[in-house]
């Protein structure tokens, strides 16, 4: 668990140096919304198996965002497939 946190913090850190820490931490937000409403709109689907359309549309509408929803769909899936 240490070492995920330090590579989600590394990776913080790299992603925001490129750019403003308000410009980034936008896009995370927006990201990390944009997967929420993948993660909600599978759970209204109730297909079976439909789980990793629904995880690829979360992670592009993401990374669409920029470096700040690209990071955001990274951390995300790498916590999701962790906790699995």
């Amino acid at each position: 668990m240490k070492l995920l946190t330090g590579l989600v913090f590394c990776s913080l850190v790299l992603g925001v140096s490129s750019q403003s820490w308000f410009s980034f931490l936008g896009e995370a937000y927006d990201g990390a919304r944009d997967m929420w409403r993948a993660y909600s709109d599978m759970k209204e689907a109730n297909y079976k198996n439909s789980d990793k359309y629904f995880h690829a549309r979360g992670n592009y509408d993401a990374a669409q965002r920029g470096p700040g929803g690209a990071w955001a769909a990274e951390v995300i899936s790498l916590f999701s497939a962790e906790l699995r």
